[in-house]
């Protein structure tokens, strides 16, 4: 059990740099530009149907667009949103977490209101809100699924925070002069490090799934910039005709979410 649990957490993590190294170098792995149009090649199939052809190997869009090279692309988007919106998130809900269960009181009690305020709303229906108000760009995306998600870690660090602050370990620090900052930074933040950690790896699949469905609800990063949820979207008119159009960002989706699921589930075992 304990091989098969390590052969999944390695499956996950190959898959999950895999994406990540295909999205930092596109430009050098993509055979053209995701912006490149040519009409005369519009809604060609992959290559081992008929009429396809190896200078488009899993086919083009209805503008002729190579598909392989703006799912390449568009790994970019998905993996910007997923990490860098749990590291802000993560980051900010670690800090309020800590600073509510150490110093409790009136404090605890206005961020723990402010916690439970925001759970009673549907993430994304905040994310859509907020998406509709403030415009469709990269980096407000980031920010808004951010601003989503910190709640949890916050959760989290608060109950941990709150637990351990009464702790020998932390007592013994107290005595010997250490303000609050060192402790909470020194002290207790590394006790927390690993829960936050899994949190943070199972976090990151819903952060992608949730760009997927804002871009394919129009909300997310505007065309001509791919994005895997944005081309289900647009694939959606022609499904009967090309097929492979909704498929295979459908797949590099499903894959993605697979990898940062086994991953976080192998750190948590």
């Amino acid at each position: 059990m304990r091989s098969r649990q390590k052969a999944q957490f390695w499956v996950g993590l190959v898959i999950f740099v895999g994406i990540i190294v295909t999205a930092i170098f596109a430009q050098w792995i993509a055979p053209h530009s995701f912006e490149q149009q040519n009409l005369r090649a519009a809604l060609r199939p992959p290559v081992w149907m008929e009429n396809g052809t190896w200078d488009h190997p899993l086919g083009t869009d209805r503008l002729g667009r190579d598909l392989l090279s703006r799912l390449i692309y568009g790994a970019r988007v998905s993996t910007a949103v997923g990490v860098f919106s749990v590291l802000l998130g993560g980051t900010l809900g670690t800090i309020i977490g800590l600073i509510a269960g150490y110093y409790q009181g009136w404090v605890d009690g206005l961020i723990s209101r402010l916690i439970d305020i925001q759970l009673s709303f549907p993430p994304v229906f905040i994310a859509i809100a907020i998406m509709a108000a403030v415009g469709q760009t990269l980096t407000n995306l980031i920010i808004v699924l951010a601003f989503v998600t910190w709640v949890q870690y916050a959760r989290v660090a608060r109950g941990s925070t709150m637990a351990l602050r009464n702790q020998e370990f932390v007592l013994a620090a107290r005595s010997v002069g250490a303000r609050s900052g060192r402790i909470l930074l020194r002290h207790l933040l590394p006790s927390l490090l690993p829960t936050l950690a899994v949190i943070a790896a199972v976090n990151m699949s819903s952060m992608i799934l949730a760009e997927a469905a804002l871009s394919f609800l129009g909300l997310g990063v505007q065309p001509p910039t791919p994005a895997w949820g944005s081309m289900v979207s647009e694939a959606r008119g022609i499904l009967s005709l090309a097929w492979w159009n909704a498929v295979f960002p459908g797949l590099a989706i499903a894959l993605f979410v697979t990898g940062t699921n086994l991953m976080g589930d192998g750190l948590r075992r």
